[in-house]
């Protein structure tokens, strides 16, 4: 059948390269991967359940791209590039990142296209588990507790997708109170022709619809998900934390401010010290900590990575954007003006994960150059406390706000550095500083983007769209002096956000095949 669309991209070749997630390395767990097994199978043990769920996360940061090779998509690496790429902190140095950094892209352009391939996939995986699960306990093959918690996964899984897709294809909450055009939405599997059909059917829903979709999920994970794990995927698999967190994420991307501390009050105690009642997080001592290891007591929600999972050095965090004279590739680096950014302090200890090369300076982040096994950070209790940091100042709650944005920036800075409430002169310049500290303790960690993209149409904290950037060749190394802190040329142009190049285009392979997408193409393109 050659009716196949890309949302629903499994349904091209079905469900036995679904069982083709568990035959790599399933390092999530210590279940050792089976045979494949056939569609009418996959479900017929708990053993082969439990495989079914670990190939979800396998395939959200092993996805294939073009020709099968594996880059980090969706989850793996591919998302922190990319959103690093289209804002400006980090610069693009080579041809392999220069569409998405100079927002030359089109709907034929490889890295966008395939962040909706993969991501659409990925979505359509999660629906497979969940028929699966409620399939597997019908049936009584596992009990109604297991399958609502391996669901919880699944849907988690589901809205962390939809949630990458909205900040790239869609307009912010904030353009017409969730008005625009949101995404499709695919809550069945897709394992047949009629479903393929039903898949084309469904155009695009708003963005306000959207969010409340991915807001469903994570409410049936908080509900469902274990409190706590163990082992190799004590935080490589969904628990009831990391859906709170993720909640606390897009609330915040809502501009729900009360919704925001709603839930990061579940994980955030009313005073220092801050360990969470749910998961004990708790932020470490150093801010190296959460990547000196990964499965630190910060890590809430990681995608967890080995070698064969990135065997090559086309995508891998360690490579991309590691120093050549570590033996990384150093096709993207931070930048002079991030570098120079008046908020960070010359004797910050985060610009100890920066080193240089005598030419521009690198993110060290990402440690594991040679085996590019560094897991990636999808959110960590820094985000939590930062994200209730900016709701509540937001809602005129200064104390709470400037109590945890120093929980996280006191860890960084000398004492003569830290803010006290004389620091700042009103509401406002609370929030600014929160949202500055925001672009320190995620750079490179691909959080840049979703920002610019939800602050878009802020009142008083406006992006204004796609900031002006520094091209690579006019770099010079005296430029990163954080004494004078001198003013960088930008020789990309800012990009107005009524520009059509703020959003992606929807995939010229996904609108050939689907008549109903075809006519909701984002404009401009």
């Amino acid at each position: 059948m050659k009716k196949n669309i890309n949302t629903i991209r499994i349904s091209t070749i079905l469900f036995a390269v679904f069982l083709l997630w568990a035959t790599p390395a399933c390092e999530v767990t210590d279940l050792q991967p089976a045979t494949q097994f056939s569609e009418v199978t996959a479900f017929s043990s708990p053993q082969r359940v439990e495989l079914a769920v670990i190939g979800m996360y396998n395939a959200s940061q092993s996805g294939s791209y073009a020709g099968g090779a594996v880059r980090g998509y969706p989850f793996g690496a591919a998302s922190f590039e990319q959103n690093e790429m289209r804002g400006e902190d980090l610069v693009n140095q080579a041809l392999f990142f220069a569409i998405t950094y100079e927002s030359t892209y089109t709907p034929f352009s490889a890295n966008n296209v395939w962040m909706w391939n993969t991501l659409f996939t990925l979505i359509n995986q999660a629906n497979i588990v969940i028929e699966g699960v409620q399939t597997a306990a019908a049936e009584g093959i596992i009990t109604g507790e297991v399958a609502a918690s391996y669901e919880g996964e699944a849907r988690l899984m589901r809205a962390l997708a939809y949630h990458e897709l909205l900040i790239n294809f869609s307009r912010p909450f904030a353009d017409g109170n969730g008005s625009a055009q949101g995404l499709p939405i695919r809550d069945f599997a897709v394992n047949s022709p009629a479903d393929v059909d039903a898949g084309i059917a469904e155009g695009r829903a708003t963005v306000a619809e959207t969010y409340a979709f991915i807001l469903e999920d994570l409410d049936f994970a908080e509900e469902n998900l274990v409190v706590t794990r163990t082992g190799a995927g004590r935080v490589s698999r969904a628990t009831k934390g990391a859906a709170i967190a993720l909640k606390t994420r897009v609330k915040l991307h809502k501009g729900d401010w009360a919704g925001v501390l709603t839930e990061a009050d579940k994980l955030v105690p009313a005073a220092a010290p801050y360990t969470s009642p749910i998961g004990a997080y708790t932020l470490t001592a150093a801010p190296d900590g959460p990547f000196t290891n990964n499965q630190s007591s910060e890590a809430i929600f990681i995608m967890e990575n080995v070698d064969t999972d990135n065997p090559g050095v086309n995508g891998a965090l360690p490579a991309m954007l590691g120093n050549p004279a570590k033996g990384g590739r150093g096709l993207v680096v931070v930048g002079p003006a991030i570098y120079n950014f008046a908020p960070w302090t010359s004797t910050d200890k985060r610009r100890n994960l920066l080193s240089n090369d005598g030419k521009v300076y690198y993110t060290d982040k990402y440690k594991d150059i040679t085996g590019r096994g560094d897991d990636a950070p999808i959110i960590r209790y820094a985000e939590v406390l930062l994200n209730a940091a900016e709701a509540a100042a937001r809602l005129g709650n200064t104390t709470r706000g400037l109590d945890l944005l120093n929980a996280v920036r006191n860890r960084a800075v000398d004492a003569a550095d830290q803010y006290t409430a004389a620091s700042f002169a009103d509401q406002k310049s609370l929030v600014q500083a929160i949202l500055d500290e925001r672009r320190i303790e995620f750079l490179a960690e691909g959080r840049r983007w979703p920002d610019i993209h939800r602050l878009a149409l802020d009142a008083d904290f406006t992006s204004n769209g796609i900031p002006a950037k520094t091209r690579f060749g006019d770099i010079t190394f005296a430029q990163y002096d954080v004494v004078t802190r001198p003013a960088i040329t930008r020789g990309l142009a800012a990009i107005p956000y009524a520009d059509y190049r703020f959003l992606w285009p929807i995939p010229a392979d996904e609108l050939a095949q689907n008549p109903t997408l075809a006519a909701q193409q984002n404009p401009g393109y």
